[in-house]
């Protein structure tokens, strides 16, 4: 079959590689579509290795149809339209994956919107109701609104009852984001997000829960601000890894710093995770009430050319490649 390997020398290649054979327990996808992640850009560069056992090529979400069942799997059958998440070797026109990692396509939506599901939603729900233990009427910052990961979750918060305040660069992406309807964005470039903090518990609405692939300095600056047992959730660091923290602060608010990872959960985990995500979210996607925004696509042969959108910053929701 034909997948995406990545190069010694950090270049992607599309090339042959040896067809996935199932084990007890899995299902073999014929791969119809898979998603990028930023993942899969750390993956690249030697930064993000996938789990012992995994293909060696990157990809983390694809839906398709079921190929093939082992003997001990009666959940799946041949020819369902699912999607799944995976540990890695998404980027191919085959894959072997656990059946308790696929999902079956929600009603109404494409093979496209379904491969922008598992990673990114998982990791969605995942922080904010496994993690943050989000309530309706608290107050989320999601930071970096123009990212894959806030077309996430800022529609699935708002479809539970959050208010959400949001973080963006520059009048265009303001302009781009505003489908998702937070209900505050915040343009940095012209707005210090500290201030705007200050001003939210001044108003009586603090921050409840954060989740923040930035960091960088301002991190601790904002902990002023937030609300007494606010959950700060940190899932990335691109604005620097250091912070000046006061843990006065800490103790007297009971704030606390979680750092979250999808991919260091255990498979038991994410399968609980997996069956939550349904029950719950998928009378959602069905109804409209969450939507998931796709920024472009690009055939599996161009993966490079997709990675590149999300290395400049481009995308606004997901990039996603389609191999069949």
């Amino acid at each position: 079959m034909k997948a995406i390997v990545i190069n010694k020398d950090q270049t992607l290649s599309y090339t042959d590689v040896p067809n996935p054979v199932i084990k007890d327990g899995e299902v073999l996808i014929e791969v119809y579509a898979a998603a990028i992640n930023r993942a899969d850009l750390l993956q690249r560069e030697g930064n993000y290795p996938p789990p012992p056992g995994c293909p060696e090529w990157p990809g983390l979400e694809v839906s398709g149809i079921i190929k093939e069942v082992a003997k001990d799997i009666t959940k799946w059958k041949v020819g369902d339209k699912v999607c799944a998440l995976l540990g890695g070797g998404g980027y191919a026109e085959y894959v072997a994956a656990p059946a308790d990692m696929v999902m079956p396509i929600p009603n109404g939506l494409t093979y496209e919107e379904a491969a922008a599901i598992p990673e990114v939603y998982m990791t969605a729900y995942l922080n904010l109701f496994y993690v943050g233990q989000a309530k309706c009427g608290e107050t989320l910052l999601m930071n970096a609104g123009a990212s894959g990961l806030a077309s996430a979750v800022i529609p699935m918060a708002k479809a539970f009852g959050l208010r959400v305040i949001t973080t963006v660069l520059g009048e265009e992406k303001v302009k781009e984001v505003a489908y998702l309807n937070a209900d505050r964005v915040v343009d940095t470039t012209k707005e210090d997000i500290v201030e705007v903090l200050k001003e939210e518990e001044q108003n009586g609405r603090p921050v409840n829960i954060a989740i923040d692939c930035l960091a960088g300095e301002v991190l601790g600056k904002c902990l002023k601000y937030v609300a007494r047992g606010c959950r700060w959730i940190q899932i990335a660091t691109l604005a620097g890894d250091i912070s000046s923290v006061d843990f006065r602060n800490i103790f007297v608010k009971n704030i606390r710093i979680i750092g979250s990872t999808l991919r260091s959960k255990t498979p038991e985990e994410k399968g609980v995770l997996l069956d939550e995500l349904v029950e719950k979210t998928w009378c959602k996607f069905e109804s409209g009430a969450i939507k998931v925004q796709i920024y472009k696509t690009f055939p599996l042969e161009k993966a490079d050319e997709a990675q590149q959108v999300l290395y400049r910053g481009e995308n606004v929701g997901k990039v996603v490649l389609t191999v069949k």
